[in-house]
């Protein structure tokens, strides 16, 4: 169906990917590994027309092609769904479908022929979507799905997913891989971007391994493979993954959080809210996304003024603003790093200060002291491993991981008591996971409290030393990480009973 030879494209300072060849058969589904930085986005935005390559040849179907724009790939049947989804908000599903696309009826949209067409393909799949509903009002996996149905919309022969479950839950995940195993029944050809593991060996025909922009292995049988194995590929040595290391000195409180409520459209989004965490202490809380995670994180780092709240750390009750928070001794890694956590057009440096810029070991009187902010950078880049050619380069360019990797310096760095970690592995691969989550028992070691709040089931049971659930705004669940199942946290999450999942076994 397609294949790509020696494709090589450098950028100022790195060399993103160094003859690279990859194949894909017709109804195949192959996933594409590799740590954050690798190369695999950057590969396959070079076969869809988003970056130009600067040697290498391209061949769909037999026929060489110049894939020089998006929409040529997508006239082509080759379609690529982007790890932060292009849809406008405020525009119906069907319009979101259609846009660019629009069948028309004179001068006029053809509405009635492009709802027949949606809802066809809508029942073809089982989606389960109202193709009339804004986007705002979807879930992330409902979004998921507009944009695969933007690609059979499109008549896509190739579909590539760029990080397809980085924001899913387990049985979203679930109901994904049900309708890629469709797609490839019908004769799709689907490549997956991805760093996941478990759900790689659950899906993948074939796998493919990118290290430094080098292709390590392109012909891999998931059936032949292990995790372990794969994710020494990827990393270039040996990763522990799922380390399982319990608080051993727990001792006294060091956040308390009492009566917290939040309303919103005269609707609760927090109710009732009350919680500890003792100093030494990973407390983690899982939920499905939107039911309250996101409120109840603004509120405890003074982004969101709730409408109850007494907040307590280490006996000193704490209002105001986010600077009130940040010099309380409270670091947080937010849940999206792009929007909340760095400003993508400065650079390394100066995102590696944002919000301690006031501190006076980065100003005098007002002015910043570039010297020291330099050697404070340069020391993070070596001690997280961020990988950028210089400190000055834009954060941008970089790689999700690479992103997430200078909040995380950022926030460890300034010596917090209460470490707020939200999602704090989202988007990087085993080598970055590995590194985050034994930096984060490191500190909890040290005597941290951490609030760990996390979508990913396996990451909160691996690291809490107690686990609540939230749903609706609600803690439903308060227990032990041994005490139930990820199936049983699972059903938690949505809502189902605690008797109802006990019965499943431990």
């Amino acid at each position: 169906m397609l294949e790509m030879k020696n494709i090589t494209k450098t950028f100022p300072g790195t060399v993103a990917l160094n003859n690279v060849n990859f194949t894909l058969k017709k109804g195949e589904i192959v996933s594409l590994l590799g740590e954050n930085g690798a190369g695999k986005t950057t590969l396959m935005k070079v076969l869809y027309g988003m970056i130009q390559p600067d040697s290498g040849e391209i061949y769909y179907k037999g026929q060489k092609v110049h894939m020089n724009k998006p929409l040529y790939a997508i006239n082509k049947g080759i379609c690529m769904v982007h790890q932060h989804f292009m849809l406008v908000p405020a525009f119906t599903v069907m319009e979101n479908i259609i846009v660019g696309n629009e069948p028309k009826n004179g001068l006029f949209i053809d509405e009635r022929k492009s709802q027949e067409n949606i809802k066809k393909l809508i029942e073809d799949f089982d989606f389960n979507i109202d193709p009339n509903i804004k986007v705002e009002r979807l879930s992330v996996g409902e979004q998921q799905r507009v944009e695969i149905l933007k690609a059979l919309y499109r008549q896509a022969e190739v579909i590539i997913l760029d990080e397809p479950t980085a924001v899913l839950t387990p049985h979203e995940v679930e109901a994904l891989f049900i309708i890629l195993k469709k797609l490839r029944e019908q004769g799709k050809s689907i490549v997956i971007i991805t760093h996941k593991l478990k759900e790689t060996m659950a899906i993948a025909d074939r796998i493919n391994v990118l290290r430094d922009g080098v292709m390590i292995h392109n012909n891999i049988d998931p059936k032949e493979a292990t995790i372990e194995k794969l994710s020494e590929m990827m990393v270039g040595r040996r990763v522990e993954l799922g380390v399982k290391r319990r608080a051993k000195n727990i001792t006294d409180i060091c956040l308390e959080v009492k009566n917290l409520n939040i309303k919103e459209d005269n609707k609760y989004k927090i109710k009732d809210i009350n919680f500890q965490i003792r100093k030494g202490e990973i407390l983690g809380i899982a939920g499905i996304e939107g039911n309250g995670q996101t409120q109840l994180l603004e509120a405890l780092t003074g982004l969101r003024v709730p409408d109850t709240m007494e907040l307590i750390l280490n006996g000193k009750q704490i209002s105001g603003d986010v600077n009130n928070f940040l010099r309380s001794g409270i670091g947080h890694i937010p849940e999206d790093r792009l929007s909340m956590g760095l400003v993508s057009e400065m650079s390394v440096k100066d995102n590696l200060i944002l919000g301690y810029h006031r501190e006076r070991s980065f100003t005098n009187k007002g002015i910043l002291l570039n010297k020291k902010i330099l050697d404070y950078a340069n020391k993070s880049k070596e001690s997280y491993l961020i990988k950028t050619p210089t400190v000055d380069t834009a954060v941008k360019s970089l790689s999700g991981g690479n992103q997430q990797k200078i909040i995380i310096a950022r926030t460890f760095s300034h010596d917090p008591d209460l470490i707020i970690a939200a999602h704090p592995t989202r988007g990087v691969d085993v080598g970055a996971m590995e590194y985050i989550h034994t930096k984060l028992l490191d500190l909890r070691d040290e005597g941290k409290a951490v609030l760990l709040i996390s979508a990913d089931l396996d990451e909160v049971r691996a690291l809490s030393d107690r686990i609540l659930v939230l749903y609706e705004g609600e803690i439903v669940s308060e227990s032990m990480p041994e005490e139930y199942t990820e199936v049983q946290l699972g059903l938690l999450m949505t809502g189902s009973s605690i008797d109802s999942t006990k019965g499943e076994g431990k």
